[in-house]
């Protein structure tokens, strides 16, 4: 009796909700529920501003990858490897290698907590223009991210003095 363990899977980039789709109606369709657990999608949630607009966006952990929890028998082994989209296994050439239980945990704790966390798309150091204030259109770079207020401290160059500017995300943009 096989148990369920953890498999990396190699799609092609972007494919990856496609291929969890596909996969997941090709079991329902042979009946092979049993043998499958779950597929992950790796996504953390980004704060990006464009035009001055906040936006969230969903980026991907492990962009070209999916992680599938399954009894891996020959059958569903062929099914996984033939769905569209499918490059292969992450493993040695003649079979898929599991990940270890490390590994799954690690994973598990990132997909858990950092999920429902936001990430800024600045990041210290970074040169931004500022595009709206009574500072817009100076440079600087990012010296401090604050997520929770959605604010950074950039470094701007006023009558020849360096000066931190406390601004909210949407007022820069990336150089």
């Amino acid at each position: 009796m096989r148990t369920m363990e953890w498999y990396v899977v190699h799609t092609l980039t972007g494919k990856e909700t496609g291929v969890k789709t596909t996969i997941e109606k090709m079991v329902a369709a042979n009946d092979w529920g049993h043998l499958l657990g779950r597929i992950l999608v790796p996504t953390e949630t980004e704060i990006r501003s464009a035009g001055g607009q906040r936006r969230e966006v969903q980026r991907k952990l492990y962009p070209g990858y999916i992680i599938v929890e399954a009894e891996l028998t020959d059958d569903l082994r062929h099914l996984v490897q033939h769905t569209p989209g499918v490059t292969h296994f992450v493993g040695s050439s003649d079979s898929p290698v599991p990940l270890s239980d490390e590994e799954v945990a690690n994973i598990m704790e990132t997909v858990g907590e950092e999920s429902g966390k936001l990430k800024a798309s600045w990041e210290t150091g970074q040169a931004v223009r500022i595009i709206e204030g009574p500072f817009a259109e100076f440079s600087g770079k990012v010296t401090e991210v604050n997520i929770e207020h959605e604010t950074v401290k950039v470094l701007i160059s006023i009558f020849g003095r360096e000066t931190p500017v406390e601004l909210g995300f949407t007022q820069i943009e990336k150089l």
